[in-house]
């Protein structure tokens, strides 16, 4: 059974920093690109980056480019998101997940999600 399994999250005052994990298990991720999203309340689920198993470039959301960094460990199955100058609208659950095929901004795009890990960033 695949799954995806987020850790890191918590509360944090503005302008401080976090580290998300992912640890994916049942199979491997190494050749799939893998990318984090997240959903505040009250809105849709958002883009935040995606990183190729390839080791192309990674894509980022523009509200977090230049304060989020994903990076992954392919012998450890697992990706992260180093996300630092945090700001009280990075408020969300965040969500990791396995890009199948597809634009890497659409969730269609992807097949497999974790359960998500809230991340509340205070004033």
């Amino acid at each position: 059974q695949v799954q995806l399994v987020e850790s890191g999250g918590g509360l944090v005052q503005a302008g401080g920093s976090l580290r998300l994990s992912c640890a994916a298990s049942g199979r491997t991720f190494s050749s799939d690109a893998m990318g984090w999203f997240r959903q505040a309340p009250g809105k849709e689920r958002e883009f935040v980056a995606l990183k190729s198993g390839s080791g192309g470039s990674p894509y980022y959301a523009d509200s977090v480019k230049g304060r989020f960094t994903i990076s992954r460990d392919n012998a450890k199955n697992t990706v992260y998101l180093q996300m630092n100058s945090l700001k009280p609208e990075d408020t969300a659950v965040y969500y990791c997940a396995a890009r199948l095929s597809g634009r890497y901004y659409f969730e269609r795009s992807y097949g497999y999600w974790g359960q998500g890990t809230q991340v509340t960033v205070s004033s």
